[in-house]
């Protein structure tokens, strides 16, 4: 079955609006509750449920809570927690599933469901398209003597914490060092600084003060100039700004500039290779990850996997490989060693090691190689409309790619969550990249 409700990170929407309603929150619970149950006979059954700071996340919870315990599923509610601690603790707590609600950076208006398997890792296509026909079909309910219980885990956060914490290298500590995290008024905003602060940093926190309202307003990854504002005037070494579920991270240098998620890669990447630690001698990243990251690492004889956007798909393919190191562009940074999905904290508390290791400064470490200018338009379309099957769109395309072949690349996909055409282009001549993104731009607009 071909998937429709499911994206490429879960299912997302505006709150209260199809698909994120809750009685489509209850269906999925259902649904999920029976497709996890099919291969097990006993009583017990288990799911872990996180959230993030939204106002909406209380309706969805207590719908995906009565779905999954109509079909027999014990529930334990987490609270508010980043996405890998939900990852995390579903393997850790021996759960059937877990789910993530969150609509990651996306503003407090919209949600999303993400489902974790038991391994802890986020689920295949396949298993997301099952659980999508039984949500289309009848859902059977469990007996009544099998409907299962809810109730709400204290120490889910503080397992998070502490699990974190051992990921930092053994006999160092962070004593010394000046942190600002902004965590985005999201998942994170308790957990984040406890972990800073219990290392040792002295620690600056912003996007601390959630009101179900303003998650990623102005704050996060997605606004890195306020934490680059706060490093500036607190004369921090290291910024840190994670998203609205802590899955994703943009590090800031104490000169206030901005190291994406490329940056960071590249840097785990040399360090690894150079402890032994990098299995495969790859980083997996997609067709997004500039082509510097690429030069960079074949001129030190490592290569780059590329995968399709999603980092679903970079997690795929880093266990089809043995790989386990691997991200994206806008900060997700996969590390299989730590954690089954993108941990933002624990990708930072990364390159915290690097500084605490070699006494380097963040400015230096987090500038590995100097990008390929690259340059990424949206443009929305209309619902039902599809500008890239347009002839003028396709030529507008294939002239481009002819004009770049050999300095540069072209890649244009539609957005997973919203109805945007992404118009991305890199080449060495910026003049000749932004006429090529702009052509491309005017196309799919008037088609759109």
């Amino acid at each position: 079955m071909s998937k429709g409700l499911f994206g490429t990170d879960g299912v997302r929407g505006r709150a209260n609006t199809y698909p994120m309603t809750a009685e489509m929150a209850l269906r999925l619970g259902a649904a999920a509750g029976r497709y996890f149950r099919r291969d097990r006979h006993d009583s017990v059954h288990r799911v872990v449920i996180g959230k993030d700071t939204r106002l909406s996340g209380y309706m969805l919870e207590n719908a995906l809570t009565a779905g999954l315990t109509s079909t027999g599923m014990n529930v334990l509610l987490l609270g508010p927690v980043p996405t890998p601690a939900v990852g995390f603790l579903t393997r850790s707590m021996r759960a059937d599933v877990g789910i993530m609600i969150s609509a990651s950076h996306n503003p407090a208006e919209d949600n999303g469901i993400k489902f974790f398997g038991p391994d802890g890792f986020k689920l295949s296509d396949e298993a997301e398209a099952a659980i999508e026909s039984i949500v289309a079909g009848e859902i059977v309910p469990a007996q009544p003597a099998n409907i299962g219980r809810a109730r709400r885990i204290d120490d889910g956060r503080g397992r998070y914490v502490e699990y974190a914490k051992t990921t930092f290298p053994a006999g160092q500590r962070l004593d010394g060092l000046r942190v600002v995290i902004d965590c985005a008024n999201g998942a994170a905003y308790r957990a984040a600084p406890d972990v800073l602060w219990e290392l040792g940093a002295e620690v600056i926190s912003i996007g601390v003060d959630p009101d179900g309202r303003n998650i990623n307003a102005g704050v996060g990854s997605t606004h890195p100039e306020a934490c680059a504002q706060a490093v500036l005037a607190h004369g921090a070494h290291l910024g840190i700004s994670l998203d609205g579920d802590a899955d994703r991270v943009i590090i800031i240098d104490e000169k206030g500039r901005v190291a994406d998620g490329d940056q960071i890669m590249a840097l785990m990447a040399a360090r690894w290779a150079e402890q032994g630690r990098l299995r495969g001698n790859a980083l997996v990243a997609t067709v997004m990850s500039n082509l510097g990251l690429e030069h960079f690492l074949s001129g030190r004889g490592l290569r780059l996997e590329r995968t399709r956007v999603g980092d679903r798909y970079v997690v795929e393919r880093m266990r089809e490989g043995g790989f386990n190191l691997g991200g994206e562009q806008s900060g997700h940074i996969v590390m299989t060693d730590y954690a089954t999905t993108g941990d933002g904290l624990i990708a930072a508390m990364q390159v915290l090691a690097a500084m605490a290791d070699t006494g380097q400064t963040a400015s230096t470490l987090a500038a590995q190689f100097d990008p390929v200018p690259q340059m990424l338009k949206n443009v929305r379309y209309a619902a039902g409309a599809d500008p890239l099957s347009a002839a003028a769109v396709r030529a507008v395309i294939a002239d481009a790619e002819a004009r770049l072949a050999g300095t540069g690349r072209v890649l244009i996909r539609k957005s997973g969550t919203e109805p945007l055409i992404r118009v991305m282009a890199e080449a060495e001549n910026e003049a000749v990249l932004r006429e090529v993104v702009d052509g491309i731009v005017a196309a799919v607009e008037k088609a759109a």
